[in-house]
């Protein structure tokens, strides 16, 4: 299993990222996708996550609104729109198949004026 996650950067408060998340090694479209987040000392966290087909999704609370998951399965591909971004949002961002332990490097998204 191999995930490797992109498109994080570094943005103003209110700006927009979508990070991309490919995967390879497994049947893609078998699995539930996630994205997590880590930020500088705090424990990883679920911020979404989308079921094998695409048609359910979750978020946590504090992403409701401004984050929007979806997958491309020809692809083997995970997005995350991230919009009206915050200060605290700035994290590593990673993703993560259902029923695999395996974790990509993950993304860098720091937001800051």
């Amino acid at each position: 299993v191999q995930l490797v996650e992109s498109g994080g950067g570094l943005v103003q408060p209110g700006g927009s990222l979508r990070l991309s998340c490919t995967a390879s090694g497994f049947t893609f479209s078998s699995y539930r996708m996630s994205w997590y987040r880590q930020a500088p000392g705090k424990e990883r966290e679920l911020v979404a996550s989308i079921d094998s087909g695409g048609g359910s999704t979750n978020y946590a609370d504090s992403v409701k609104g401004r984050f929007t998951i979806s997958r491309y399965n020809a692809k083997n591909t995970v997005y995350l729109q991230i919009d009206s971004l915050k200060p605290e949002d700035t994290a590593v961002y990673y993703c993560k198949a259902n029923s695999f332990p395996h974790w990509g490097q993950g993304t860098q998204v720091t937001v800051s004026a």
